[in-house]
């Protein structure tokens, strides 16, 4: 079994990946990107690194004998400028930023790159752990009304959309109107601006109405950006009125997946997934 190096950026997802590779006893050590990974982290192996630290992340994961790399986490884009890079990193600097102005997928590319030059393979979270993307059909107790239909249709065309232009993976929809897409600000910034919206627009707690899709971009680097939910998402979702969630099947990470269920149906909100070919 390869030992794995994960580069960790912030939220659930690196935390539940560290957890399921100690319990399966798969070796690994974690690269903790400073002033994003949590702070539980730092009980493994691995070490502190900036993002611009290319040359101190490539010597820690040879010296503790890694061969595999995954990236997991939420990680902003950096202000370039305030960036401070080691040595290797001046040298790769200039190719991040021409990279990045053609969008997160080709910067995440050029990140790849890299690393793969260097002799590291690359796995996806979904890889790392099994069964962590969305199955299809529902997740969980609660399904989707008929007067949901038109919206999760709608909602997975507007994602769909908008990752084709490297913009976004989230939209949603209420009632035919879209209320929201995602952009950089993330889902959960998303989500709080549409439970900001006045309740003529969104569903309530009382009258759900409108759904969140997640959609990969057709040029997506599956191996360290697929689109994620998790408990967090669906509190947001719930405080926003919706009445669920929807995805691709194979094309979303669902991290802690029986918190996920249980929160779904405690709050009484549907989580679907759908095959990538199909309009909703």
């Amino acid at each position: 079994m390869r030992k794995l190096g994960l580069i960790a950026g912030g939220g659930a997802l690196p935390v539940e990946l560290a957890a399921h590779c100690e319990t399966a006893g798969r070796p690994f050590a974690v690269m903790r990107l400073r002033s994003f990974a949590e702070a539980s982290l730092s009980r493994y192996p691995g070490a502190e690194v900036g993002l611009g630290e290319f040359g101190k992340i490539f010597r820690v994961l040879k010296a503790e004998g890694c061969e595999v790399v995954c990236f997991a986490g939420i990680v902003s884009r950096p202000d370039w400028a305030a960036l401070l890079p080691d040595l290797r990193g001046v040298k790769v600097l200039p190719a991040l930023i021409k990279a990045a102005r053609q969008g997160d997928d080709a910067l995440l590319r050029r990140v790849l790159d890299e690393f793969e030059k260097e002799g590291f393979d690359i796995e996806g979270a979904h890889e790392v752990r099994g069964e962590m993307t969305l199955p299809s059909g529902v997740l969980g107790a609660c399904s989707p009304r008929p007067e949901d239909q038109h919206d999760i249709e709608r909602a997975l065309l507007v994602a769909r959309e908008i990752g084709k232009l490297d913009v976004g993976q989230g939209a949603v929809v209420c009632d035919g109107l879209v209320l929201a897409v995602e952009a950089q600000e993330g889902t959960d910034a998303m989500l709080r601006r549409v439970a900001e919206l006045p309740q003529a627009l969104r569903g309530t707690a009382e009258r759900r109405r409108g759904v969140l899709a997640k959609a990969p971009k057709p040029i997506q680097e599956t191996r360290v950006d697929l689109p994620t939910i998790g408990v967090a998402t669906l509190q947001r979702a719930a405080r926003a009125g919706l009445s669920g969630i929807v995805g691709e099947a194979g094309g979303l990470l669902v991290v802690d997946r029986e918190a996920v269920i249980a929160c779904a149906d405690d709050l009484g909100l549907f989580v679907l997934g759908v095959d990538p070919r199909s309009p909703g």
